[in-house]
């Protein structure tokens, strides 16, 4: 599986049969973050196309749905979109499970709800956690996630989880390999960086791209993989 990474937590999951993208951003919809002052210097997302999108929450950074192409649907085929819900759910490539949970501490009641995504691409289970902001998993949540492999996690802190949480939530899913997102490069001026996270853990791999692929990668033991900013 190649997976490439746009920035912030939009990735971009190529399989042999079928490719997903997950919590794309469109440039245009992010007009307020410059009116706040907050640096998004990622560059747009151009020429993506997908089997199947799949959105976390309704936030700019998240749901920009214009930058993917997606292609052609037959009437009687599932939807090529799946957003901000929960269930298992049918698509093109099959069963998606979409965990309910909250972009805060406070029951959703300040940023709002937030899906996590899960699903099997190339035999391997990726989980998406999006704006995953509650203070700690829930159990029926993680009973939901087990046997995670690719797992793509928030900690950069701020509106989500930090370092520790995150950690605690690698530690509770015991996922093959680890990707950071959501947290401060170059390219944004908010959030914290990933290295508070990174300093955990022995097998750090940085590649000098935006892109991998899981087939390079070490299959034993825990990787966490951390693409260069686009």
């Amino acid at each position: 599986m190649r997976v490439e990474w746009y920035g912030q937590s939009a990735f971009r999951l190529e399989g042999l049969q079928a490719t997903v993208v997950i919590d794309p951003f469109a440039l245009e919809d992010l007009a307020g973050l410059a009116e706040r002052g907050l640096q998004f210097d990622y560059p747009p997302i151009e020429g993506a196309t997908a089997d199947l999108l799949l959105i976390t929450h309704e936030h700019g950074d998240h749901n920009g749905v214009s930058a993917v192409t997606l292609a052609p649907a037959a009437p009687s085929e599932p939807p090529r979109i799946l957003r901000s819900t929960a269930g298992r759910l049918q698509s093109p490539i099959g069963e998606v499970l979409a965990v309910a949970s909250e972009h805060d501490e406070h029951a959703g009641t300040l940023r709002g709800p937030n899906s996590i995504f899960a699903f099997d691409l190339d035999g391997v289970r990726v989980c998406h956690f999006g704006d995953f902001g509650q203070s700690a998993l829930r159990p029926e949540q993680a009973e939901a996630l087990e046997g995670v492999q690719l797992l793509f996690l928030p900690v950069g802190g701020g509106p989500t989880i930090g370092a520790a949480g995150a950690s605690d939530i690698v530690a509770r899913l015991s996922p093959r390999w680890v990707v950071p997102m959501h947290y401060r490069t170059p390219r944004i001026g908010f959030l914290d960086t990933a290295e508070e996270f990174l300093a955990g853990y022995d097998s750090v791999v940085r590649v000098e791209t935006s892109n991998f692929d899981t087939d390079a990668l070490a299959a034993d033991g825990l990787t966490v993989v951390v693409p260069a900013a686009p």
